[in-house]
């Protein structure tokens, strides 16, 4: 992180530590990510398996990971057009990796922040 900071010790804005924290940021991206972890699947397929995901919302995200060159987008010519979505390298690294290393956390420490954040009713 020290390769992201200004002479002045200032995190900017717009470094790489921002770009990759804004990856997760969205509701729906990592959910995407990790249905893609298992292979290329065509948007109908993860909307199945996506429980509570919209059109939009899926779409949205698939938009925005195929522009941050996390999954590939492939079109076959058929009646009708088929589109599958895939992980590319960088998408791979970041499953494989800090997704992988946050479920690991959320899998040991989840019940703790949840009795952190106390009942959402009271």
């Amino acid at each position: 992180m020290l390769g992201y900071r200004r002479a002045r010790d200032e995190l900017v804005a717009d470094c790489p530590l921002r770009a990759a924290t804004d990856l997760l940021a969205h509701r729906w991206d990592p959910v995407v990510l990790l249905a893609l972890g298992v292979g290329a699947r065509r948007r109908v397929d993860l909307r199945a398996d996506i429980g509570g995901v919209s059109d939009k919302a899926l779409t949205e995200s698939l938009r925005r990971l195929v522009r941050n060159g996390l999954v590939g987008r492939a079109e076959y010519p058929a009646a009708p057009p088929r589109v599958e979505y895939a992980l590319t390298a960088l998408g791979k690294s970041l499953v494989a990796g800090p997704m992988r290393a946050l479920g690991d956390w959320v899998t040991e420490h989840g019940h703790e922040l949840l009795a952190a954040q106390g009942d959402p009713e009271e």
